[in-house]
């Protein structure tokens, strides 16, 4: 066997390679096309009419783009700045639903807020506290003359004549809510009796019933108001012994000692004069009852009207003289007319 010429190396062994560097890149054998001075490509090697280069308008000084410039920038003080806008899209499955309605794709976030309209009553609030203070007021008046003796009522509205003014600036917004005002069918009622009558008016309030009628009227009340009511009480009224032929209770038979004003106006009235009572309706547990106590003192029934839901009205006839210290007569009243509590 002939001798190896070359050793052969183990797998161990280090192989120095040569260093050179190869560029496998394959040379191109295309030619490059000229080019113009300008740097554009050169055309003339197209096929004439077969290819067209347009011209695009992206100059910057074109004048759509010049407009559409001109709405995104504002003037301040000299220099132009560009407005930031955010942009609002509409989703393509909403816009069936939002055809008819109007809007703006853009909003500017330099435009000024749109002022709300003001109240047009700025003390509307502190108005409505002094309603609520009045309307408080007036319900702790009510319910003191419902609940006291026309004695003790008399004796607080005589040391604060204020609080009288306080519970009739009440009593009229009440009497606004009303579908009737009583008063307004009593009216009606003594227009049509002889002008000769004379006429008291317990518990008149502001007295609208005599300046109402023709016939010459007495206004009794707590308080008077004005220089033709007689304050007093109406247990005990200065008005002489039979001199009257018509005596009124419009909402007035207050106070727990209703049996005395009944026994007051059997005293002042005429013999077959005339007892006119209008109370709310619901002041009434029993009405028989009440025209039972009616008739012990000294009265009899002559037509009652109970077909308002708010009001009762009933007409008695004086038949006889009913002393007061007359023991045959028991003490009665009417339930208290007491507005809730807002």
């Amino acid at each position: 066997m002939s001798a190896k010429i070359f050793k052969t190396p183990s797998w161990d062994d280090e192989i120095s390679v040569p260093q050179k560097t190869f560029n496998f890149k394959k040379k191109s054998n295309k030619k490059k096309k000229p080019k113009t001075a300008n740097n554009q490509p050169d055309f003339s090697s197209y096929e004439p009419g077969r290819y067209v280069k347009l011209h695009r308008s992206s100059e910057p000084g074109s004048k759509k783009r010049k407009l559409e410039e001109a709405k995104d920038t504002s003037i301040e003080n000299g220099k132009k700045i560009k407005k930031k806008t955010d942009e609002i899209t509409v989703p393509a499955k909403k816009k069936k639903k939002l055809e008819n309605i109007p809007f703006t794709t853009k909003v500017s976030q330099t435009a000024e807020p749109i002022d709300e309209p003001a109240d047009e009553n700025p003390n509307s609030f502190r108005q409505t506290l002094i309603d609520n203070l009045k309307g408080s007021r007036f319900r702790y008046l009510n319910e003191l003359l419902y609940t006291k003796p026309s004695d003790e009522a008399t004796g607080v509205f005589q040391d604060d004549p204020t609080s009288f003014q306080a519970y009739h600036d009440g009593y009229r917004q009440q009497v606004q809510q009303w579908p009737l005002n009583p008063l307004d069918r009593i009216i009606k009622a003594l227009k049509r009796l002889p002008r000769n009558l004379v006429v008291a008016d317990f518990g008149c309030g502001e007295a609208r019933l005599a300046r109402s009628i023709p016939q010459k009227t007495y206004s009794l009340d707590l308080v008077a108001k004005t220089d033709d009511i007689i304050a007093c009480d109406m247990a005990n009224s200065p008005l002489e012994t039979g001199s009257i032929d018509v005596v009124v209770f419009c909402l007035s038979l207050m106070g727990t000692n209703t049996k005395d004003f009944i026994l007051e106006a059997n005293r002042v009235l005429k013999d077959g004069g005339l007892l006119k009572i209008a109370e709310v309706e619901s002041r009434f547990t029993d009405i028989r009852h009440f025209v039972s106590n009616i008739k012990q003192c000294g009265f009899e029934m002559v037509h009652q009207d109970l077909s308002n839901n708010l009001f009762y009205f009933m007409n008695f006839k004086k038949t006889k003289m009913v002393k007061k210290t007359s023991k045959n007569v028991k003490a009665f009243s009417l339930k208290p007319c007491i507005y809730k509590k807002r």
